[in-house]
């Protein structure tokens, strides 16, 4: 038995797609497929119907996914307990976050968390949304946080975790001020010269949000660069390449030190939500006070 078995059978459950849950696994489709097959053999019962489009858990699988999912749990916990014993110190609250959110927010909170809950220590894992999710729907951190947009879709299972939305984070249109201001750039006037955007990669949550601003309505826009990184984007951003949208805690020095501005009105803008997920059942003494503190 692999641990990653039970992970990559966990993973396809919830896709129901081989492709998918592969990429997602970072792993190729035919080792994918492999190691699928090698739990199967393991069990000796099948436990995907590869007849029907999408694939569909056999009923062995339906009843196997649970007992996989709290495998995969006890075990990473227990490592997690007995490293932190056999070293005689507590153990990491290991956080799951987006690139932005850690830098523009949890970054700072844990600097105040350090002084409020004693023996605190924190791993984050930055990374991708569905890489972080998986993370949490793995067991292999504790908590998750992400941005939330009530127009786009979660990419996991949320009611199986506990969640508090702890603070707003509204995606703004901003460019750099200079070049803004010397060529006119405004999505609130119609009928201008076409206006550079510097824009997020269409498959990732923020590219999802964008699209979602700019909904039926045709703004003046021509699309120079693409990246699924805010913090790529802000940096070409402030070389006054373009216009973008940017989360407001990622700019708001720039915007109070004048070298960025807004390109348009509030109608451009969509509401983010900061959202914590975890298992409350899986957290030890200092999880429960991070969880009840933020």
């Amino acid at each position: 038995m692999d641990l990653n078995w039970l992970q990559d059978f966990v993973c396809l459950a919830r896709t129901l797609n081989f492709t998918r849950a592969a990429q997602e696994r970072n792993i190729t489709q035919p080792a994918f497929s492999r190691r699928i097959k090698a739990l199967e053999n393991w069990i000796s019962v099948p436990l995907i119907k590869r007849s029907s489009y999408p694939v569909q858990l056999s009923e062995a699988g339906q009843q196997f996914l649970p007992v996989a999912r709290a495998a995969i749990t006890e075990l990473t916990d227990i490592r997690q307990a007995l490293r932190a014993q056999e070293r005689g110190i507590t153990a990491f609250q290991r956080f799951a976050v987006l690139h932005t959110i850690s830098v523009n927010y949890l970054s700072r909170r844990i600097g105040e968390l350090e002084a409020e809950i004693p023996n605190l220590r924190v791993r984050v894992y930055s990374d991708n949304l569905r890489t972080c999710c998986q993370m949490l729907s793995d067991g292999t951190c504790d908590f998750l946080l992400y941005y939330s947009h009530k127009e786009v879709q979660p990419v996991f299972d949320e009611a199986q975790f506990a969640r508090k939305d702890i603070g707003t984070d509204p995606l703004i249109p901003v460019a750099e001020a200079r070049a803004a201001t010397a060529h006119g750039w405004s999505l609130d006037a119609p009928g201008g010269l076409p206006i550079p955007y510097l824009g997020y990669d269409p498959s990732s949550f923020l590219g999802t949000v964008v699209d979602q601003i700019i909904g039926k309505r045709q703004p003046p826009l021509s699309l120079l660069y693409m990246d699924a990184l805010t913090e790529a984007i802000k940096r070409r951003t402030l070389t006054g390449s373009g216009i973008s949208w940017l989360p407001e805690s990622a700019v708001a020095a720039e915007i109070d030190a004048g070298q960025i501005l807004r390109v348009g009105g509030e109608s451009w803008d969509a509401e983010m939500t900061i959202s914590l997920f975890c298992s409350l059942d899986r957290l030890d003494q200092i999880g429960h006070a991070v969880w009840e503190t933020l």
